[in-house]
């Protein structure tokens, strides 16, 4: 046994009868993955914290024991926990780009770690490093490693947190949601490198996830919370053939059919793309002169019909982001055209753009750093209310922003919150009605359900269908979560190294792909049967 849970009990340290994990007990053995799912806020990675001694100031343990071996975690002193952290237990977070220093380089910050923990100095530092980079698959990794994490796309910064984790080969590994923003072939190559991992170093993985696929071809045992317990355990055969618990078979009937397609629809385009190329200079030397160009998007061309959902999918640091941001006049093209309701838009300026953004809004990729954290959440949906002029007096404004809280399965009292105070996936489905809140013909959705655990994930999905039903509104559906598109997308462009290799109809494209890269996407996709 590497890690013993005992009796483990939060509570708000304010409200000691706001119970955030009660009597929460399991074991994590040597070479063994032990899978922990529930829903957004059912307190798994509150769970995770408590083992690394991390949690907020807000919260406190009131009862409970957690033993690594022979030593109580929570008998040692802060020191004592430094030297735990890292090298005899290691975590990747679940946001990576809130949990990387953004003014340090990714090859320095994990180099941090190698000093603390391990003999290595110098040059063969670096090297390590450049070795753990390759590992979790990022390109270029000599290169990278004197990148910022603001260079990278949300894959490539969750690929530097898990090197970073396994930097120290530690004995037991916390992953909150370690594949959540990673593509399906990269996340393939991190499971197996885990499952690798856990065979040889006879590691002990607690996997937080909302992943059902995932946990299927992952884990040896599973233990479902609500509400802050765990309320079933077994082994991962047994949890998939026969749950015992009404929540769970609910978890795993909510997984999306990858049998029913869309039917697609062919009026008149809304948005129209036609060979956009986005190129982003490469400076070198002293004098920062231009030395070479990244092209992010290369020459790419797609329509969307009013009411038409197209899925833009491919993997992490393809140039999907990047179009959406250049559809959105936030990244300036460098070449090609794009005409939203036969306008010209790329060569507006800020402010011809303005009008513009009542039409076409975004759902960002990591819901967290695309909120202010000193507004509250009924303050952060009422500003676009308020900046693009709609008119509506202060108590129509309140009235719509309770409406839109409920719409995304969120409490009215939460509009007095701050988005600290929310887990990942109830951040995401606050920053989905935010974009709802202007009414918008077209939005661009930036992975918005890779932070949703697969309950509220259908519900979310079929909330976007039921307002693109409504409403008549477009969606851009940037994505690496092939197992969602078929319930929602009618047409799919497959995107590599910045250009689409393939695109069509949903039901075409995913039951007879004719491009070799959009094969080995589809194979990488984990099965639950």
């Amino acid at each position: 046994m590497a890690l013993q849970v005992s009796h483990l009990n939060v509570v708000l340290r304010h409200q000691p009868d706001t119970r955030i994990l009660k009597d929460v007990s399991f074991q994590l053995n040597k070479g063994e993955v032990f899978a922990l799912v529930g829903e957004s806020g059912s307190g798994k990675s509150m769970t995770s914290l408590s083992i690394m001694r991390l949690l907020p100031d807000a919260l406190k343990i009131t009862k409970g024991k957690i033993q690594q071996g022979d030593t109580n975690l929570f008998a040692l002193t802060e020191q004592e926990m430094g030297t735990i952290r890292g090298k005899k237990i290691a975590m990747i977070f679940q946001d990576a780009l809130t949990s990387l220093n953004p003014v340090q380089k990714v090859g320095d910050q994990i180099a941090e770690t190698l000093k603390i923990h391990t003999q290595l100095a110098g040059d063969d530092i670096k090297k390590r490093a450049i070795q753990l980079f390759d590992e979790v698959g990022l390109p270029d990794p000599e290169k990278r490693v004197d990148w910022y994490p603001h260079q990278m796309s949300g894959g490539q910064q969750q690929r530097v947190m898990i090197a970073m984790a396994l930097a120290c080969e530690p004995d037991i590994l916390l992953a909150d949601e370690p594949t959540t923003a990673l593509d399906v072939t990269i996340q393939k190559q991190i499971l197996e490198l885990v499952k690798k991992l856990t065979v040889s170093h006879k590691l002990a993985v607690l996997l937080i996830t909302h992943d059902m696929g995932v946990v299927r071809e992952t884990a040896d045992r599973v233990g479902v919370m609500y509400k802050g317990e765990i309320i079933e355990e077994g082994s991962c055969d047994a949890f998939f053939e026969n749950p015992q618990e009404e929540y769970s078979r609910r978890l795993i009937n909510s997984l999306p059919d990858m049998d029913s397609y869309r039917p697609a629809t062919d009026p008149a385009p809304l948005l129209k793309v036609d060979n956009l190329e986005v190129h982003f200079p490469v400076c070198k030397g002293l004098l920062q002169r231009v030395h070479d160009y990244t092209k992010a998007v290369n020459g790419i061309s797609f329509s969307i019909a009013k009411g038409e959902t197209l899925a833009l999918v491919g993997e992490s640091g393809c140039g999907k982001s990047t179009t959406g941001r250049a559809i959105l006049n936030l990244e300036k093209a460098t070449g090609g055209e794009i005409w939203y309701n036969n306008q010209k838009v790329n060569t507006f300026s800020r402010k011809e753009m303005l009008p513009l953004r009542k039409k076409i809004q975004v759902i960002f990729q990591s819901p967290y750093s695309s909120m202010n954290p000193r507004m509250t959440v009924g303050d952060i949906i009422e500003e676009g209310m308020i900046s693009l002029k709609m008119g509506l007096s202060k108590a129509e404004r309140e009235q719509r922003v309770e409406s839109l809280l409920n719409r995304v399965q969120l409490e009215p009292e939460h509009r007095y919150r701050y988005p600290h105070e929310f887990s990942g996936g109830q951040r995401q489905r606050i920053a989905i009605a935010r974009a709802l809140a202007v009414e918008p013909d077209l939005i661009i959705c930036d992975e918005p359900t890779s932070a949703l655990d697969v309950s509220i994930r259908a519900e979310v999905m079929d909330l976007l269908l039921e307002l693109q039903r409504e409403l008549q509104v477009s969606y851009l559906f940037i994505t690496h979560d092939l197992s969602i598109i078929p319930h929602l997308a009618h047409r799919v462009a497959v995107m590599q190294g910045g250009k689409i290799v393939e695109q069509g109809k949903t039901e075409d494209v995913l039951t007879n792909p004719q491009h070799d890269y959009t094969r080995n996407l589809l194979s990488a996709v984990p099965k639950v049967h």
